[in-house]
């Protein structure tokens, strides 16, 4: 049995990587922070494949307990890919940004990744195989106004991407980044995108299951030799 965890998996883009990796053949670990009903709207998508595991990234000892739960009972499996989805938003120019606001989006996107990650490279590097994909932005490429914290957020992730893939590379595990441009999902929601859609030069909004096609295709031994990459998908937009 092959396992994927996809972590913020309940909705959105970390719903359509669930579902497309429970398709490729992963059993897939659904986490989620708090919303049951969706993540378990996730989990029927997969078909049987899948088993949601609840824990706040941003939450050391709480991430830390449940995947050594996990992994305690799977003596004799391991998590092999590894696609560190989640994040949130909370927009706003910089000299009003609540210092809550600033940390919280850390917290989770930056943050939530060690959390997750460093706990499972060790059972990679034994078994010499590993994928970890993490989800970025067009905002940590560019920045984008009104998301300084956002795009210090997913800038950390890319550069971290980089960094961690020489690190492991020898260990055949990959470290990639993918960066969404728009995107219909419950975080692009309330945007103007019929205005939007002007800037973009295939005229609209991506789908998540777009991104999530190419978060399969990079988890797949037919992407070994791609590592420490940073993939746009953003239908033209410049980055």
């Amino acid at each position: 049995m092959k396992y994927a965890l996809v972590t913020g998996g309940s909705r959105g883009i970390g719903r359509a990587t669930c579902q497309k990796l429970a398709e490729a053949g992963y059993n897939v670990i659904i986490n989620y922070a708090s919303n049951t009903a969706e993540a378990e709207k996730t989990l029927e998508l997969c078909k049987g494949n899948g088993e949601l595991l609840p824990f706040d990234v941003s939450d050391a000892e709480a991430t830390r307990k449940a995947l050594t739960q996990w992994q305690e009972s799977h003596p004799d499996d391991y998590i092999e890919v590894l696609v560190n989805n989640a994040g949130i938003r909370r927009d706003n120019v910089m000299a009003l940004m609540p210092e809550e606001d600033w940390h919280r989006v850390l917290d989770i996107t930056l943050s939530g990744f060690y959390n997750v990650t460093t706990i499972l490279i060790p059972q990679m590097q034994l078994h010499k195989y590993g994928r970890i994909i993490n989800m970025a932005s067009l905002s940590g490429l560019k920045g984008m106004p009104g998301q300084t914290n956002y795009s210090a957020a997913k800038g950390g992730i890319i550069a971290a991407t980089k960094a961690l893939a020489l690190e492991i590379a020898r260990k055949k595990i990959t470290v990639n980044a993918i960066a969404p441009g728009f995107i219909k999902t419950d975080m692009t929601e309330g945007l103007d995108e019929a205005a939007l859609k002007k800037m973009i030069p295939a005229n609209r909004f991506g789908d998540p299951e777009e991104v999530a096609d190419l978060v399969v295709f990079l988890a797949s031994p037919k992407a070994s030799y791609i590592t420490g990459n940073v993939i746009s998908i953003n239908g033209g937009l410049y980055t």
